[in-house]
């Protein structure tokens, strides 16, 4: 009888190629079709600011 208790195998390294397991942490807080469209209207705002200042700085 061999009463040595058998070593546990090294756990393998997890797979590149498969799919991982989605988590809450993993997904982004805001869509990003939101994010897109926050950003699509700060920059036109800002843009408007600009041409604002152009346009008042030459009528004078």
């Amino acid at each position: 009888m061999n009463d040595a208790t058998p070593t546990p195998a090294p756990d393998p390294q997890p797979d590149p190629a498969a799919p991982r397991a989605m988590r809450e942490q993993d997904r982004a807080p805001i869509p990003v079709s939101v994010r897109i469209f926050i950003y699509v209207v700060g920059v036109h705002a800002f843009a408007g600011f600009l041409y604002m200042l152009f346009y008042l700085g030459a009528s004078k």
